[in-house]
């Protein structure tokens, strides 16, 4: 079995707005400790965690540092998998062209960039949920 498969799975759940709470920038900080770690890490964005994906973040109105753009940096960290609820991003009427551009290089397919968020729906994402060793929610 390869080291990869031996691999504890942990899924970090954001739920949460970027602002006004510590939680996502919490999240996102244990995030770059575990891939950094090599473990096998995915976030999923539901609720009004769906707005911690959105281009264009301005928080000069919050008093808070805008860190939506340490996003951009987990494919170095070969952080791949982001899995934003569909239904999360309707019920804010959001669709993903709202989002930020999340990707990363695929080394083996010649360093193609590929897209790191995917949507999925409400039962996908209960299976993903329910096939993690490690679930972190914020």
């Amino acid at each position: 079995m390869s080291e990869q498969a031996n691999r504890k799975k942990f899924l970090y759940v954001n739920r949460r707005a970027p602002y006004g709470t510590i939680y996502a920038l919490e999240s996102l900080e244990v995030v770059l400790i575990g891939a950094a770690f090599e473990q096998d890490v995915s976030l999923a964005f539901i609720d009004d965690g769906v707005y911690q994906l959105v281009a264009g973040q301005d928080t000069a109105g919050v008093g808070m540092k805008n860190f939506s753009k340490t996003y951009r940096a987990l494919g170095d960290y070969e952080v791949r998998k982001l899995y934003v609820e569909r239904e999360s991003l309707a019920e804010r009427g959001l669709t993903v062209e709202d989002l930020m551009p999340i990707t990363y290089e695929d080394e083996d397919d010649d360093y193609a960039e590929k897209p790191s968020i995917h949507l999925t729906d409400r039962s996908e994402m209960a299976r993903l949920i329910a096939e993690q060793d490690v679930i972190l929610s914020f």
